[in-house]
C-alpha cells in the first residue's frame, strides 16, 4: 500500500477512536463533559472562575468575592 493511503486510514482511524470515546462518555454519564470553566460545578466549588469573570470582578474591585 502506498504511504498516503496508510496515513488516511490511520487519521480516519484516530477520529473514529475519538468520537466513540466521547459516544461512549455521554452514554454512561448522561450528559456532555463539562468543560467551560464558567458552568462546571466542580470548578465553581474551588474557587476557580473564567477569565472574563475575574476581570469584571477586579475591575470593581473585589478581591475575595463570590461572583456575585
Amino acid at each position: 500500500m502506498s504511504t498516503w493511503l496508510i496515513t488516511f486510514l490511520v487519521g480516519v482511524g484516530a477520529v473514529a477512536f475519538f468520537v466513540v470515546g466521547l459516544s461512549l462518555t455521554l452514554m454512561i454519564k448522561g450528559h456532555n463533559l463539562e468543560s467551560e470553566i464558567e458552568t462546571n460545578r466542580e470548578m465553581r466549588k474551588r474557587g476557580i472562575r473564567c477569565a472574563r469573570e475575574q476581570e469584571i470582578l477586579d475591575a470593581r474591585g473585589c478581591k475575595d468575592c463570590n461572583g456575585k
